[in-house]
């Protein structure tokens, strides 16, 4: 299993931010680790977060229970383990999700996934802090596909380790099984500012089955998030349309005269042939362009 060690250009001062541009240069040469990883498409990163947002990052992480913490005890599909959900931490915390949400960060994951327009969830549903105790496991699976609260497809999991110390004779190392569950392909150690990232298929087989063997002090503790991509179905249940204009009442004559005018270019959007909207278009945008420079001209001293 190859590990690239690569540390995010975050800047920390006076709030969390990363230059987009950068962070789509520096995700793009990760691209060809990404798409070309044994058993499906994924990346092993060491210290991802910088120092000032790893500690950030762990100081965040509530120890006492949080009154809408997520439990899980059921068995093989997850047992003693603690969901936390952002908006509920501190505001240091709070600050981490959202800049885990931002487009720097997902112009990171799209260059380095090939993946184009990738939606963060503002929700995190099943995401957040997470926590597994002694005898805890999780079992291998694919993930949920389809967030139903937003109609988004899933693409993309992120996972960041926070564990401090770790042995791995206490078993949780995430396991990547093949696609057809013939064998464990990747075993990775929880360790400290270890990112996982990976696709999200019907088949991309992965979780730590193993009960954990920690001590009772011990817990495995991991940020993770998930990113999605909208779909062209949409379009079948909604139809496409520019912002639509109406002048009120009361507006002047050159107002209600636009705002027809808009209308009627929308009418045109709705029943041209693409090839003849596309030209039109250009058509339209010079000679506003034109008519701006003229009016521009007149008034000039």
């Amino acid at each position: 299993m190859a590990v690239v060690d690569l540390t995010l250009p975050i800047n920390a001062e006076g709030g969390l931010s990363m230059d987009a541009k950068e962070a789509r240069q520096l995700g793009s040469l990760l691209c060809e680790d990404f798409q070309n990883a044994d058993p499906f498409p994924h990346v092993v990163i060491d210290n991802l977060l910088p120092q000032p947002v790893l500690e950030q990052a762990l100081s965040g992480f509530p120890k006492e229970a949080l009154a809408s913490d997520g439990w899980f005890n059921i068995g093989y599909a997850g047992q003693h383990k603690r969901q936390v959900m952002p908006e509920d931490c501190s505001a240091a915390a709070r600050e981490l999700f959202w800049f885990m949400n931002s487009r720097s960060m997902l112009q990171f994951l799209e260059g380095m996934s090939g993946i184009e327009g990738l939606i963060p969830d503002p929700y995190f549903m099943g995401g957040g802090y997470h926590e597994t105790s002694r005898g805890g496991k999780l079992g291998i699976h694919a993930d949920f596909r389809i967030h139903e609260q937003l109609n988004l497809q899933r693409r993309l999991n992120l996972l960041i380790y926070l564990n401090e110390e770790w042995d791995d004779a206490w078993k949780g190392q995430l396991e990547l099984w093949d696609r057809d569950m013939k064998g464990c392909a990747a075993r990775v150690s929880p360790i400290l500012n270890r990112c996982v990232v990976f696709r999200t298929d019907a088949d991309t087989w992965h979780g730590h089955p193993d009960e954990l063997e920690t001590p009772e002090n011990v817990t495995r503790r991991s940020i993770a998030l998930y990113y999605y991509t909208a779909s062209k179905g949409v379009y079948q249940d909604v139809p496409a349309s520019s912002t639509v204009y109406m002048a009120r009442a009361q507006d002047d004559a050159e107002s209600r005269k636009q705002a027809r005018n808009l209308r009627l270019w929308e009418t045109v959007r709705d029943w041209a042939p693409p090839v003849l909207f596309r030209r039109l278009s250009a058509l339209r945008y010079r000679i506003a362009n034109w008519k701006a420079k003229s009016a521009s001209r007149a008034n000039a001293p």
